[in-house]
């Protein structure tokens, strides 16, 4: 026991420890509701790495689980070999690099095999759009024809087909103002009607220059 306890708290395992305990601490809270097991997912960008499809928070903790164990194990081998000085030295570095790599692949085979069981966020839909202000940009809309410039979530523009269900007074303009309060899906546009543009809940997209 004291062998491994040496080993623990010695280079470089060390490193692992102290990250394992912070990884400890942090599942602690999320067991209590203190944190989210996704605190971390818009921080931190894993997929570069092939961690990708699976909650950051999981990802990182069973690499450093996987490195804290190997490191360990490691560490106890070269205390055993009686090495000295700097061929000690260079063992301590050789696990460590060891560890690492070895939690890297044993992680990324883990995510391959589990990412199906986490739920992709859902893609984007037309059907988001619906309730949200327009602006138009053809010189009229009928119910056959018209298109409009709509603001999406992210800040980005769309071009989408609008309709207009024939009205007295409902005529629109090249930059007149509408909301989009329906959506066809067979015919893959959205019916528009006239909308007070003072009213608008979110900026409009400029006019074409």
């Amino acid at each position: 026991m004291t062998e491994f306890f040496s080993a623990a708290v010695a280079f470089p395992a060390v490193i692992f420890s102290g990250a394992l305990v912070v990884v400890i601490c942090f599942w602690l809270l999320v067991l209590v509701g203190a944190a989210g097991p996704d605190s971390f997912d818009t921080d931190l960008d894993t997929g570069a790495v092939g961690f990708g499809g699976v909650p950051v928070s999981v990802s990182v903790s069973l690499f450093i689980a996987v490195a804290w164990f190997t490191g360990l194990a490691g560490s106890v081998l070269v205390l055993r070999g009686g090495a000295t000085g700097t061929q000690r030295a260079v063992l301590h570095l050789a696990v460590l690099a060891g560890a690492l790599l070895i939690a890297w692949g044993v992680v990324r085979m883990l995510v391959r095999r589990f990412r199906r069981h986490f739920p992709a966020e859902p893609p984007p839909s037309r059907q988001d759009f619906v309730g949200q202000v327009c602006t138009i940009r053809t010189g009229s809309v009928s119910a056959d024809f018209g298109q409009a410039e709509v603001a999406a979530a992210d800040g980005s523009t769309a071009i989408v087909q609008v309709r207009q269900s024939p009205a007295p007074g409902d005529v629109f303009t090249s930059g007149s103002t509408g909301l989009l309060y329906a959506y066809d899906a067979d015919g893959e546009f959205f019916w528009v009607s006239p909308y007070d543009a003072s009213l608008a809940p979110r900026h409009l997209p400029r006019e074409a220059g």
